[in-house]
């Protein structure tokens, strides 16, 4: 103690706001919220974790950790885990929706065309993102899967069903239920995917198989005269 009206030391009055300083920072939250735009941010962390780690390594406690926010910040965008999976889900089918529709839309209309470079779309993005296309799928069909997903996803397969019902009503395709011959095509790319190695089935790139398989696709989906 010092008298009344004493000067203190210089090194005992920083000492005592050194105290003060740590005692206010373990008073305040360690990761305040304070973040430009983080459902993006969480996103874009989760679809890197999916990738590297799968599903099971995605944890919200975790991703926050990582961005440097707050473990209850998560819970403004995302109210658990599989509210995340199921945004990351729609996103995919959005992405994917927009690499068919370019895939449809480029060059001639004829059918074979067109589903040539659909089922070569459809291979790509499999190849580039094999963790998301598997939730993607995964998600949809959970029975308790949420709207906006169920709706991303038939817009993004909406492409391939056009793609057949044009090519039925030029004289292309044999008659039948266009989502279930469009599910045929893109079943025989998944198995062609399933059995592949590093882009290659028995030394074969796969996209020279993928065109192969679409033209037999296309010669069996031919009306018979």
């Amino acid at each position: 103690m010092y008298p009344s009206g004493t000067m203190l030391p210089l090194e005992t009055i920083l000492q005592y706001i050194g105290q003060r300083c740590k005692m206010l920072k373990m008073k305040a939250s360690p990761r305040p919220y304070h973040h430009g735009n983080l459902r993006e941010a969480l996103l874009r962390a989760a679809e890197k974790a999916l990738a590297t780690g799968g599903v099971q390594s995605i944890s919200l406690r975790e991703l926050s950790r990582e961005l440097g926010v707050s473990h209850t910040s998560p819970r403004r965008h995302f109210a658990g885990k599989q509210a995340l999976l199921d945004a990351l889900a729609v996103r995919g089918f959005e992405r994917f929706d927009l690499a068919l529709s370019r895939a449809s839309e480029e060059g001639t209309k004829d059918f074979k065309t067109r589903l040539t470079k659909l089922t070569r779309a459809y291979v790509s993005f499999a190849l580039k993102h094999p963790a998301l296309l598997g939730l993607m799928f995964d998600a949809k069909h959970r029975v308790d899967a949420p709207p906006e997903l169920l709706e991303a996803s038939e817009k993004a397969f909406g492409h391939a069903r056009a793609a057949f019902v044009e090519g039925q009503a030029n004289g292309e395709v044999v008659p039948g239920d266009p989502a279930r011959l469009s599910l045929i095509a893109f079943a025989a790319m998944q198995g062609l995917i399933v059995l592949s190695t590093k882009g290659k089935v028995k030394g074969i790139p796969i996209y020279t198989l993928v065109g192969e398989i679409a033209e037999r696709i296309i010669l069996g989906l031919r009306p018979r005269s």
